[in-house]
């Protein structure tokens, strides 16, 4: 914000900010507590990469008791209760702190209970976990006493050093930490019964502990649908160029892992030596309880029928030593699964010897197709399945209309954004699985929509605001991504900007201005790294490390003044303003827009962005699809004020655009965020029934290849991504017409339009219960019924050109 604030903001931020524990309490923040439980970790290893730790314990319970296991780790853990699977986590906090879980637990009543936790400590940065030393603190409570419990009262928990799960292995990307390859014997798979030597453990200092919050995940077992193919692999395949990512060659002070030359092994090198010789075509549905019986050099292809994210697991039979390796996509390519199409390495392995196992994954990972390749020996393969890693809180939301094309696209939305919110808002449950700022601006409203709540979105900003500093990162500026470690310093300050946009949007949603209130300081800190770029214009010039605009030509253009970015920050500013009632920023704000109107539109359209020669800024001709987005969906221009262009938007871009090939000398935008601003300018200007047919170009093939929607127009990169889902709340809003939810002042505003359907009904949630919508043409009526939840009121405006009846 301001330089200097007034007196009595400053006297406020003393109030609030004299101590961190005043800043938690304002801001809402809960801590959590153990009654016994210490974090423990084996003695010496707490920071060595790649460990996988078994921890077991021994209870009993009687018909009275009601057990819960309360349990905090880094970096990972997964339960099992009596061999049979309880639950994975945790949910993710900031640096320095962590989230307790609670999972209620089904035990044996009189009989021994066996507690089983796995806990990975990676130990290496990246986008998906921090960077933490590895612990577990953990125990199991019922009615007050504690039954069990890591270094506490009760029983102990017996620490095991599970070797099974091979330690010096690759990275699964640059965003992810260690793939799985595993080299088990007989009972591995359940060592939790076998007796092992016990590791000794030290007791490690206090951790500072946050509630959970948010919900719990749906873990849902779905098998395959059908069996695609099987066919003959060869092996030892001559490769021109061998594809070596990043996260394999580039392992060093940035980047942690092992280095190549220190792995075991190398999967990602010998899966690209290894080819289907040959194929046949099965297409037939999965039989679970039917082996897939695989030789030497064999491989076989499931269809679970849609893009779902969780844990792959089977049951395996081994006749003879066998090397098992699991490889999975979310589409196919040349009727193959391709491992590296997403630029990480899709493929768990195993080292099997002869006996039966039941297999799981320890990490979630995403694929529509499985392909089981057998490199050595021979098994058989049943019970396939995919345990689904997924938000557990969209069931109740509905959307029904009589377009089946557009019903598929939403339930795709749904898919989409439950695989994405399960802690925080992800972009993507798979190469990634990182928390990022502006997909997370798309995805939290969606988030509201289906679930009714702002749970998960308390936890993505409460995770901003608790950390001392960010390191690595310059004064002021925050992460692109987060929880994550930015190691190599690289951060893109635009997505800061989109935090201050959606930071006012969750405001209005939740009405928490305590938060807001807490986040401040960050904010103010913020806008003084900013100021150090103001050119003489008032114009940001020069910014540093990523300028991001959108995935398409618009990247090129992003310096020296990059005008997309500077229509970003006046929104920032202008939003700032309104949040901490300060009049000088939404000032500063429309005087920004209209510097840019001046510079940047060149009479048709608006320009990308100005370079500096010789001391003078010099406006170029590069001019994008998403600038003229930008420049409408942040106020620098209006129908009214640019009404030329705007008809040319209007009818003359989008999806169809590459057919006409209009006005080719402007770069077409991808889908995020073009296409998305795009829709949401067609929603604020009144084209309810254009949007609809849009939203069927953009996304209905799609829908139908993967069940999921995509980061780009193509299926090049993730095709499964977090703030694509935002295509529920235009389907809510444009085409069943349920406008606003105004949960502070307990209004519904309905705007129902002739979008050229029949009828149509759906069902939102609020924090107060469901929001239901149903209407339907009779003659020259639209008719029209509704349930909001008690104490609220509607307000209803028809734009179908029918008369609106209301039931």
């Amino acid at each position: 914000m301001k330089e200097h604030l007034r007196s009595i903001g400053i006297l406020a931020i003393l109030c609030l900010y004299t101590t961190f524990l005043s800043s938690m309490t304002q801001a809402g923040v809960a801590s959590a507590s153990f009654d016994s439980a210490q974090p423990i970790w084996p003695v010496g290893r707490e920071t060595e990469k790649n460990l996988f730790v078994g921890f077991r314990a021994f209870f009993e319970c009687s018909s009275q008791d009601d057990p819960v296991l309360r349990i905090a780790a880094s970096s990972l853990y997964r339960i099992y209760l009596n061999g049979r699977f309880v639950g994975h986590g945790p949910a993710r906090g900031p640096h320095g702190f962590y989230r307790v879980d609670e999972w209620p637990l089904d035990v044996r009543v009189g009989e021994k209970n066996i507690l089983a936790i796995e806990v990975a400590g990676y130990n290496v940065n990246s986008y998906y976990l921090l960077n933490e030393s590895a612990f577990l603190q953990a125990e199991v409570v019922s009615g007050g006493r504690v039954l069990a419990s890591t270094a506490g009262k009760g029983g102990d928990f017996q620490a095991v050093v599970l070797k099974h799960r091979v330690q010096k292995v690759q990275r699964y990307s640059f965003q992810r930490p260690f793939i799985e390859v595993y080299k088990l014997n007989g009972g591995d798979d359940h060592w939790w019964d076998k007796p092992s030597t016990r590791a000794s453990c030290s007791t490690l200092p206090q951790r500072k502990l946050l509630v959970r919050r948010v919900a719990y995940p749906r873990f849902t077992k779905r098998q395959p649908l059908f069996v695609v193919s099987q066919g003959k692999l060869e092996c030892d395949v001559p490769v021109a160029r061998l594809w070596k990512d990043r996260s394999l060659v580039n392992i060093g002070p940035t980047l942690g892992g092992y280095p190549e030359r220190e792995l075991d092994v190398v999967p990602s090198i010998e899966l690209q030596k290894i080819r289907s010789a040959s194929m046949d075509a099965i297409n037939e549905p999965y039989q679970p309880q039917r082996a897939i019986k695989l030789s030497e050099n064999t491989f076989s292809i499931v269809d679970l029928g849609t893009n779902l994210t969780g844990f792959v697991g089977a049951h395996i039979q081994c006749f003879e030593p066998t090397r098992l390796y699991f490889t999975f996509d979310e589409i196919l390519t040349q009727d193959d699964v391709d491992f590296k199409r997403l630029g990480c390495v899709n493929a768990v392995c195993y080292e099997l010897q002869p006996g039966t196992y039941r297999l799981e994954s320890f990490e979630p990972y995403t694929m529509r197709y499985l392909k089981l390749n057998v490199l050595q020996g021979s098994c058989e393969v049943k019970d396939i399945y995919l345990r689904e890693y997924a938000n557990s809180e969209t069931q109740e939301a509905q959307f029904s209309c009589g377009d089946p094309r557009l019903n598929r696209i939403f339930e795709a939305a749904r898919q989409t954004f439950r695989q994405n919110a399960v802690d925080i808002f992800m972009d993507c449950p798979s190469r990634e699985r990182a928390g990022w700022l502006c997909d997370s601006f798309f995805t939290s409203r969606v988030a509201f929509d289906l679930s009714g709540n702002t749970t998960i979105e308390k936890n993505f900003f409460e995770n901003y605001l608790l950390p001392e500093r960010f390191a690595h990162l310059p004064d002021g500026m925050l992460p692109m991504c987060y929880p994550a470690d930015h190691d190599d310093g690289v951060f893109i300050p635009n997505w800061a900007l989109w935090f201050v946009i959606q930071l006012e949007e969750y405001q209005a949603r939740s009405g928490d201005r305590e938060l807001v209130a807490a986040l401040r300081p960050r904010l103010e800190a913020l806008h003084r790294y900013f100021q150090r770029f103001l050119n003489e214009d008032g114009l940001l010039e020069k910014l540093e490390s990523w300028v991001f605009v959108e995935w398409s030509k618009a990247n090129s253009f992003v310096q020296d003044v990059s005008y997309p970015s500077n229509m970003l920050y006046a929104a920032a500013l202008a939003a700032a303003g309104r949040m901490y009632d300060e009049p000088e920023l939404i000032e500063q704000a429309e005087q920004i827009r209209e510097v840019i109107r001046r510079q940047s539109f060149d009479g048709e359209f608006f320009v990308d962005n100005a370079v500096r020669k010789d001391g003078r800024l010099q406006v170029t001709r590069n001019r994008s699809e998403v600038c003229q987005y930008f420049a409408f969906f942040f106020d620098v221009a209006t129908p009214h004020t640019h009404e030329e262009l705007w008809k040319k938007l209007v009818h003359q871009f989008g999806p169809n655009r590459k057919k006409t090939n209009a006005f080719p000398e402007v770069h077409p935008a991808n889908a995020f965020v073009g296409n998305y601003l795009r829709l949401e300018l067609l929603s604020r200007y009144g084209y309810p029934a254009q949007i609809k047919n849009e939203l069927v170009d953009f996304y209905h093939y799609m829908a139908e290849q993967t069940g999921t929607l995509w980061e780009n127009i193509g299926a090049s990169a993730s095709c499964n991504h977090g703030f694509a889902s935002h295509v529920a709340h235009s389907f809510y809003r444009d085409i069943l017409g349920v406008h606003s939810i105004d949960t502070q002042k307990k209004i519904v505003r309905l705007n129902i339009a002739d979008v050229d359907l029949e009828w149509c009904e759906g069902r939102l949630l609020s924090p107060h219960g469901p929001i239901t919508l149903r209407w339907w043409k009779e003659g020259d009526q639209t008719m029209c019924r509704a349930e909001v939840p008690a104490g609220y009121s509607l307000e209803i405006r028809g734009i179908t050109g029918k008369a609106l009846r209301l039931q």
